[in-house]
């Protein structure tokens, strides 16, 4: 049995293109309805997101070219940290005495912790290409607009994130981050747009969420001549990104000599690691008939894979943006304040929801307090500390291996521990002193939730 412990790709060998799934749907036998005008709702073309977004980003949403070209620039910023390595797991084996063999794709090796920094570089790019003086967005807990204030930095943008309340109040080095790379940061909801006074005039005391959040960017943005919208998951253009993430695992894999493997695991918020680590996956299984089971693990107090309802559903509360048919919580949706902010999104990406449909990836949640179980057995077996998001791949992971265990088998299992917890020490302060909470979200919050759906058929 070979004792590699980690393969990291030359320069060289990284990933020249994007893989974009939209090329390959109808072969994988997946439908992807359109987006829908909020007002007419009818199917809308690339014209109405020019408010929001350059065009080369809109003709990347839309486009069915199975592969992009990663500008040399991008490239060019993506060397600071890519290639990211792959590792085997072999002191968490042992220590859960399972046969499997695990593996995992390590992101938080990048300048802001996570894998976001493969969108936020492409999009600040392009955004600068096309003249943009400042973009506006939101993020949950801090990853995402850690990663565009470093882009926007690089490239000489102005940056102001919405930050969710709560996350803005757990996470106060985030923000720290965010503004040393000249952000600006807010609290959301907000007084400074109608849609973050509106929610304020209805609870003073809300804790805010990511459809809130998102709603105020996208306010601002659409007002503004000189000012563009970018956000970190869930739309095609973002999770195409993502996909050198896969890419490389699987060249790396090959040099494990690992074999192709049985399963992967990924978290999912709004999909965007989760997409870029499986869809090459997928494209082998079309061109090479290689397949594998695809896992998607998201929180308990967040279900929208595992219990929300596939319809047609707007991406922000403030119901400003396109509808897009997703597996939704309703936009109406207030999480629980678990510290997993990354993932407390109502909806999922219109791809993987399609995806889930088809039935060619699996879905499961967990509370947060097996979550940081798994987190605290890995940390002390391979040293690295995950972020509570990615502590929900971890858990997936973990849950496979025991069942290698159970039945004997020696599973090869690949997961993406997508970002370090760093910063997210208070969390782990909490879950050691026995102050976390499980929490699933109600059955009766999730009706409610869903009577707000926009009636569509």
């Amino acid at each position: 049995m070979s004792k590699l412990t980690k393969v990291i790709l030359s320069e060289k060998d990284a990933p020249t293109h994007w893989y974009n799934i939209n090329a390959d749907l109808p072969a994988l036998g997946v439908e992807l309805p359109p987006p829908l005008h909020p007002g007419t709702l009818e199917p809308i073309g690339p014209e109405a997101l020019a408010p929001l977004f350059p065009m080369e980003l809109i003709m990347q949403e839309v486009s069915t070219e199975r592969y992009i070209e990663i500008p040399e620039p991008v490239q060019e910023v993506y060397r600071l940290w890519r290639p990211t390595p792959l590792f085997r797991a072999h002191r968490w084996e042992k220590a859960l005495d399972t046969p499997a063999k695990i593996y995992y794709k390590y992101e938080g090796v990048s300048p802001s912790g996570s894998h976001k920094p493969n969108t936020s570089v492409a999009q600040a790019y392009y955004n600068a290409q096309e003249g943009t003086k400042r973009i506006t967005t939101e993020t949950g807990a801090g990853q995402w607009g850690s990663a565009l204030s470093f882009a926007c930095q690089l490239f000489g943008l102005e940056c102001k994130v919405y930050m969710v309340k709560v996350s803005y109040e757990q996470k106060p080095y985030r923000r720290v981050l965010m503004e040393t790379w000249g952000a600006e940061v807010i609290p959301s909801p907000s007084v400074l747009t109608n849609a973050g006074r509106a929610i304020l005039d209805k609870d003073p005391d809300t804790t805010g969420s990511l459809g809130i959040a998102i709603s105020e960017a996208v306010e601002e943005a659409a007002t503004r001549d000189d000012t563009k919208y970018s956000l970190g998951s869930v739309l095609n253009h973002v999770l195409l990104h993502q996909t050198i993430i896969g890419q490389e695992v699987i060249k790396q894999l090959e040099m494990f000599d690992a074999g192709w493997p049985d399963v992967v695991v990924g978290c999912t918020g709004g999909g965007s690691n989760f997409a870029g680590f499986f869809y090459p996956f997928l494209a082998a299984q079309i061109d090479e008939g290689k397949k594998t089971r695809i896992v998607a693990v998201e929180p308990a107090a967040s279900p929208s894979l595992t219990r929300g309802k596939y319809a047609y559903d707007f991406g922000d509360t403030g119901q400003m943006t396109p509808l897009m048919k997703m597996h939704t919580l309703g936009h109406d949706f207030v999480p629980a304040p678990i510290h997993a902010g990354g993932l407390r999104y109502h909806g999922m990406s219109p791809q993987i929801s399609a995806v889930l449909d088809a039935r060619l990836i699996e879905a499961r949640n967990t509370t947060q307090l097996p979550m940081f179980g798994a987190c605290k057995s890995f940390v002390q077996a391979e040293g690295i500390l995950p972020a509570p998001e990615a502590g929900h791949a971890v858990w997936g992971a973990m849950g496979e291996a025991l069942a290698c265990k159970e039945s004997g088998e020696a599973q090869t299992i690949v997961f993406n521990l997508c970002g370090h917890g760093h910063f997210d020490l208070s969390a782990y302060d909490a879950y050691h002193a026995g102050k976390l909470e499980d929490y699933e979200y109600p059955d009766e919050k999730v009706a409610a939730s869903l009577e707000a759906l926009p009636l569509i058929t």
